[in-house]
């Protein structure tokens, strides 16, 4: 047997620069179409048709149908899509998806696509280098399509030549000529081999190599593309598995979606086959053109995809209420700590800015929540109340802390990813808007620790303190309304940043008139210095969560201005 361990690595490498291109390919369009895409995702998938046809539209774009389904998944966990628009985007995935099979069957094969990539890399090499994130991302996208055709055309050299290898030939040919048998193994191979590489272009790539060199017949060619089509769908269950319900059920509508697609064709695989065959046989002597093996491969894949979306697009209510029957909602997805973003990597880097986002909006209204709670302390007259009210305040505090940390975390883990300079720019921003609204929680706990001592003393606020304390924690929690008004815009819509300046003054002006008076008042013994002190502590407090939350403010706006220029 002349086919060597060294040249079993050589084809394992050949695989390797295969999937790094498609991996660098895929990821450099993104990031040029990284808004686009967002905007595209979010606007056209308004109902089943239009979701199909995005899915298909970015799917054929970005190259990967697992780069779109993690997408979808990624947005139906930040609650940006629905169960069921997901559901029709992940269709059109699947029929996006198969443009690569034609891509390699066209150019792969027929066209030396490897004499043109040194050459193209010579092109991409000055965009690469280049200061601006957009022609730094279209370099990227150019050498993962070098890379890309060069591991195709070495995957195609270091495939062993079974006629050269008896031994081999003999091998392969036990398990090919089980009848129905060999076509459910060969379904197994596909969907086992698609997990591990987790490409389904790859493990289409190697199909069609081992067709084109005779290796496999059509049907057993087939039943490869069918089990992939299954093992795709490995990478967005992965991805949800540290996400909520809702993405978990995205994730698994895709897999049943893709079992019942291979389940229906199994049962007709004959004559859906010969049906393939007559159209591509039609089609090519029509135009006086060769038949080549590979393209009624392409064909099956782009039929099995089209049919499967025709059939079952009618059935996305059926596909909807099988998974919410499968996966039930936890007890913890009540009230959970992070509600958008987990602790693995959901998404692609670019993406998982918008997670962020509405994760820090979502913290925003807690310390909002928890500044109520604090508003109500002051007047909660029983013993009871009062300390149930408490520990809630001091339990939202530990929520704030490990929310401070678990989206820091996040939003350093997405900045290691491949990033444009103004997102770069924008998680900077991002993440002091956490430090400043974990402070804004620092300072509600500070203030209800403050009414728990005045409490334990005994003495009590007189009527003019309580008006003046009431006065600043009604301009504290309009800050507060303003902040959160701030972070839910979206960039494309501006925030009026000096309606909190002008707030931040008046508390300020307000803290300060409050504390000459303080003098006043305890020199003419209105209070005790002891209730002063307290009463001033309350109002100094205010004051500075005013200036964390024009902080916030402040850095929201940095982010959207970077966003428009």
């Amino acid at each position: 047997m002349e086919y060597s361990f060294y040249d079993f690595l050589k084809l394992i490498g050949s695989l390797g620069l295969f999937l790094y291109g498609m991996k660098i390919m895929s990821e450099g369009l993104q990031k040029v179409a990284g808004d686009r895409l967002r905007s595209i995702l979010t606007a056209m998938t308004t109902n089943r048709v239009t979701g199909v046809l995005t899915g298909m539209l970015i799917t054929a774009l970005v190259q990967s149908s697992s780069a779109t389904t993690v997408m979808v998944v990624s947005f139906v966990n930040a609650g940006l899509l629905t169960l069921a628009e997901s559901i029709s985007v992940i269709m059109g995935a699947n029929i996006g998806t198969t443009v690569t099979a034609w891509i390699i069957s066209v150019f792969g094969f027929k066209v030396d696509m490897s004499a043109f990539a040194l050459p193209l890399l010579a092109i991409a090499l000055p965009l690469i280098f280049s200061n601006k994130s957009n022609r730094k991302s279209i370099g990227e996208f150019i050498f993962g399509f070098s890379f890309l055709f060069m591991g195709l055309a070495y995957l195609k050299n270091n495939a062993p030549d079974l006629n050269a290898n008896p031994d081999m030939l003999a091998f392969v040919q036990n398990y090919t000529d089980m009848g129905f048998l060999s076509v459910l193994l060969f379904l197994l191979i596909g969907t086992i081999l698609t997990m591990i590489v987790q490409a389904s272009a790859a493990t289409m790539a190697l199909t069609l190599i081992m067709c084109a060199n005779g290796w496999i017949n059509l049907e057993l060619g087939a039943a490869l593309v069918l089990g992939e089509n299954i093992g795709t769908t490995i990478t967005a269950n992965l991805a949800a598995l540290t996400a909520n319900t809702q993405a978990k059920r995205a994730a698994l509508a895709h897999f049943v979606f893709n079992v019942f697609g291979v389940i229906w064709v199994l049962i007709l695989f004959h004559p859906f086959i010969q049906f393939v065959t007559w159209i591509v046989d039609t089609f090519f002597h029509a135009n006086n053109a060769e038949v080549d093996i590979s393209y009624k491969l392409s064909a099956f894949h782009s039929a099995f995809n089209i049919c499967n979306v025709c059939v079952l697009i009618w059935g996305v209510k059926l596909i909807e209420r099988t998974v919410c029957a499968i996966i039930h909602p936890k007890d913890e997805d009540e009230e959970p700590r992070l509600r958008f973003i987990t602790g693995g990597m959901l998404s692609t880097a670019e993406l998982s800015i918008l997670q962020a986002r509405k994760e820090i909006h979502l913290f925003a209204e807690r310390t909002h929540r928890m500044f109520g709670m604090v508003q109500d302390l002051l007047h909660t007259e029983k013993d009871d109340d009062f300390n149930k009210l408490f520990s809630r305040i001091e339990k939202y505090e530990n929520i704030s802390d490990n929310m401070e940390l678990e989206i820091a975390n996040y939003l350093n883990q997405v900045s290691e990813g491949r990033l444009s300079s103004e997102s770069k720019l924008q998680i900077r921003s991002m993440l002091r808007e956490v430090t400043e609204i974990e402070s804004i929680g620092d300072s509600c706990y500070n203030l209800a620790r403050t009414i728990n001592r005045k409490r334990q003393t005994n003495q009590d606020f007189t009527e003019k303190q309580y008006e003046h304390i009431h006065c600043m924690m009604k301009l504290t929690d309009e800050a507060l309304v303003l902040m959160i008004a701030s972070v839910e815009k979206t960039e494309h819509q501006n925030t009026d940043i000096n309606k909190s300046f002008n707030l931040e003054n008046e508390i300020n002006n307000y803290r300060n008139q409050l504390k000459n008076q303080n003098i006043i008042d305890v020199n003419n013994k209105e209070y005790s210095y002891q209730m002063g002190v307290y009463y001033m502590d309350i109002i100094a407090e205010c004051e500075k969560l005013g200036d964390y939350v024009v902080n916030v403010v402040e850095a929201n706006c940095d982010t959207k201005e970077r966003k428009m220029n």
